[in-house]
């Protein structure tokens, strides 16, 4: 299967749910978090059945960071596959 480019899909920051969250699809795709003071804990993320196997969790997790480290956030990665993509992409441990 062809993974999709989601570069050109805007990464919301839901100020009621605390969530980012992309729309692809049609579907919500989103991380939810806690905030305490500059510190983002990242603590689910959750992609529908239907958009699984095609990299929008990643590109979700991706998007998501670069938003925080434009922001000078830093994370804790109380979800798992947030702390699975920062074992794939270790550039990333700078948030950490």
């Amino acid at each position: 299967m062809m993974l999709m480019n989601y570069e050109d899909i805007p990464l919301l920051f839901n100020e009621e749910t605390l969530s980012f969250e992309m729309m692809v699809e049609g579907y919500r795709c989103f991380i939810d978090t806690k905030k305490r003071g500059d510190i983002i804990y990242l603590i689910h993320t959750e992609v529908p059945e239907e958009m699984k196997g095609k990299g929008v969790a990643a590109a979700l997790v991706e998007k998501t960071f670069r938003y925080l480290e434009e922001h000078n956030l830093k994370i804790i990665p109380a979800c798992s596959y947030v702390r699975l993509f920062l074992e794939r992409h270790s550039e990333w441990n700078k948030l950490l």
